[in-house]
This record gives C-alpha cells, sequence and structure tokens, in this order.
C-alpha cells in the first residue's frame, strides 16, 4: 500500500475526530444547571490625536501589575484578571498573550487573549476560553479602529486561523456576530429586601419550600466545598449528555479564585446530604454565576433557588454592585426563563470571530446530532471524567 493510500483511513479518523470535538463544543454553549496602578496611567478618556498608539504584550501569569491597570476600568470582572489566567495556563497550558494599547502615556485598551492549540481543532486565539463573557476594556474610545487593526496583524503574526472576541457592545471585531447568547444581569445595589420582591411568585414559593424543608445554604470557601460541588458537577454533567472538566480545573479555581477572595462557593445541604451547590466570581462591583450543579433526586425541594438566593444575598451585603448569570444559548427556553424569573434585565452577547485577514466574519459550523449527548449521558461517571480530561484542552 502506498504512503498515501495508507493516510486516508488516518484523515477520516482526524476528521470524524474534529467534528466530533466541534460537536461536543457546540453542545456546550449555554448549558448550565438552572436553578490600585502606578501613576504611569491617567484613567481620563483622552481624544485621539496624531500619536502612534503602542501595543505591549504583558504575562499575568507572571506579571502582578496586570490586575492593578483593569481594576481601573469600571466593566472588569473576573474573567479579565491574572486570577483567571493561571486558571486557564495552569490547567491546558494556553499561552496568555495580554494586551495593552495606550498612546503616549495614556491607555486605549486592554485585550486578554489566550493562544489555544490543538492538533484536533487548530491554533486560535480567544478572548477568553471557557469564558461566558470578556469583553476588551476601551478606555479611548476613538482609538478602536486603530487597536482593532493591530489586533488583527498580531492575529497575522501568531498564524492563527481565527481570532475571537466574546462580548463586542464597545469593541466589535466583525460588522456582525458568529453566535449570540443571552445575558442576563441583577443590579444588586438596592440590596437585599428590596431585590426579593422583584423575583417572580415561583421563584419566592420555591425559596419558602426549600426553607421550609430543612435545606440550608452557606457560603462557603474551604477545599471540602469544592470537593462537595465537584461531585454534584459530574452528576449534572451527565444529565446534560456532557463530559465534566477535570478536577483540576475547579482545583485551580480553588487555588487561584476562591482561596484568594474573588470567589464562593454556595452549598445547600439538608441534613449532611449535599443538595444543589454553585460557584460565584467577583472583582470589584462586578459579580458572575459561573457554574450551578443539583442532585436531581431532590430536585422537589428547590435547593438550587436556595443557593441561588443565598448568593444574591451575600453579594449585596458585601457591596457587589451587579450580578452577571452568565451567558444562555439563545434556543435554551428553560434556562432562560429560570433567569429572569429573577427580576434581571436582559440582553444578547455577541462573539465576533475574524479569518486572519480581518476581513471575513467566520460563523462556527453546526455538527450537533445529539450522538454525543447519548454516549456521555449514558456512560459511568469515571468515564465521562476520563473523556473530560481529555477533550476539554481542544476546546475553548
Amino acid at each position: 500500500m502506498s504512503l498515501a493510500a495508507s493516510a486516508k483511513p488516518l484523515a477520516r479518523e482526524r476528521l470524524s475526530s474534529e467534528n466530533f470535538l466541534k460537536a461536543l463544543q457546540q453542545a456546550e454553549l449555554g448549558t448550565k444547571e438552572a436553578a490600585p496602578v502606578s501613576g504611569d496611567y491617567s484613567f481620563v478618556e483622552p481624544k485621539t490625536t496624531s500619536k502612534s498608539l503602542e501595543m505591549r504584550i504583558l504575562d499575568p501569569v507572571h506579571d502582578p501589575d496586570w490586575d492593578h491597570v483593569v481594576a481601573l476600568h469600571r466593566d472588569a470582572g473576573c474573567f479579565h484578571t491574572s486570577a483567571w489566567a493561571k486558571v486557564l495556563h495552569q490547567t491546558y497550558n494556553h499561552q496568555p498573550f495580554y494586551l495593552q494599547f495606550s498612546r503616549g502615556r495614556r491607555l486605549a485598551a486592554l485585550i486578554p487573549l489566550m493562544e489555544v492549540r490543538s492538533l484536533f481543532t487548530g491554533r486560535r486565539g480567544v478572548c477568553l476560553p471557557f469564558s461566558d463573557a470578556c469583553e476588551p476594556l476601551i478606555f479611548d474610545p476613538e482609538a478602536v479602529g486603530l487597536v482593532r487593526d493591530r489586533l488583527i496583524r498580531f492575529a497575522q503574526e501568531r498564524r492563527w486561523k481565527h481570532l475571537e472576541i466574546r462580548g463586542g457592545k464597545s469593541f466589535q471585531l466583525a460588522p456582525s456576530s458568529a453566535t449570540k447568547f443571552y445575558g442576563h444581569t441583577l443590579d444588586l445595589r438596592s440590596g437585599a429586601e428590596e431585590l426579593s420582591t422583584r423575583f417572580t411568585s415561583p421563584v419566592r414559593r420555591a425559596i419558602r419550600k426549600a426553607e421550609r424543608s430543612d435545606v440550608s445554604a452557606v457560603v462557603v470557601r474551604n477545599r471540602a466545598a469544592i470537593d462537595a460541588f465537584y461531585r454534584l458537577h459530574v452528576q449534572t454533567r451527565r444529565r446534560h449528555g456532557l463530559p465534566p472538566q477535570s478536577t483540576s480545573f475547579f482545583l485551580n479555581i480553588y487555588e487561584h479564585i476562591i482561596r484568594p477572595g474573588l470567589g464562593f462557593v454556595v452549598l445547600a445541604q439538608r441534613g449532611s446530604r449535599s443538595l444543589a451547590a454553585a460557584i460565584f466570581f467577583c472583582f470589584g462591583k462586578n459579580a458572575l454565576y459561573k457554574y450551578g450543579a443539583s442532585d436531581k433526586r431532590f430536585q422537589e425541594l428547590r435547593a438550587n433557588n436556595l443557593v441561588m438566593w443565598q448568593g444574591i444575598q451575600f453579594l449585596a451585603r458585601n457591596g457587589a454592585g451587579k450580578l452577571h448569570f452568565g451567558r444562555t444559548a439563545c434556543e435554551n427556553d428553560g434556562l432562560r426563563r429560570f433567569k429572569l424569573s429573577w427580576g434581571t434585565e436582559e440582553e444578547t452577547i455577541g462573539y465576533f470571530r475574524v479569518d486572519p485577514s480581518g476581513r471575513q466574519c467566520l460563523v462556527p459550523a453546526h455538527h450537533d446530532s445529539g450522538f454525543h449527548k447519548r454516549i456521555f449521558g449514558s456512560l459511568p461517571l469515571v468515564f465521562n471524567r476520563l473523556a473530560g480530561s481529555l477533550i476539554y484542552p481542544h476546546l475553548d
């Protein structure tokens, strides 16, 4: 057999693997359990002048100054921080390219990027992997065009097959988005008591039912809480027909986000049994409901609602200004209704993806046949966990 002939089955096998990974990533979208800086830069947004745009590449994994600069922007969240960069880098070895644009001594923009490399899914730049939305932080709106052009040149220099920005309210990489999601935000500034009056009646009834059923919800920041969450997370992912993220991913979240105080776990228990749990991130005034999980056998006790209510109260008491409920796939009506029932404000989150030229907007191909859901929905938990540790390094 010739070398060319022997290569054909291998090529078909690799193509099949690529399609499988793409299908899994498509199914991954929107699935979530329902229920001080140096004096070098000015915070004043300057007008664009003839000064040339300077771009610096920073490594937040080793450079603690990144967070000080990020904190200057009111829209900065935990995804923008060095803590999340460390989680992604240490779990998947993605290479960080965090870009700082300036004109003279004035900031123009901050754009965190990770280079994702895979034999199956290619090499690309993403802002940022496994992040619901990570809007570039723009300080000088009039410099957006210059920043975009320089960003495209950087993508060409890195030879990425595409560049993706998740969120585009102030920085649109392309004329139209490649994918859209719903986002839901709750304004926490009025306080917990006022907030509860905005919840729909089913939400308030669910909270009361959980409390009458002797379910308690507590905020915790210890390793045991992460272990309890992960046991529920593995079960929840199988119900969705998806493998879970690896244990190391959540241990890195504990090490870099929860333990330093940038996040917490809310755990609902009845006696010694864990019924539901959620992980929240927070940075400055901005908080995020990132992961939720529960034991379906006790769904009628409405522990998920009590977990969310406890998280909202804790954030409101500790000065958070708003809580983002994460992204929701447009076709996931059930999750959308759940998030709206908490009195949230709905928006559309666009993911913008372009080819290296920056001229062509790319739309991800859909390969969701449901086959993978049947597989991961029936595999033993131990094999689902193994599959997750093998697959997620190729996804974003």
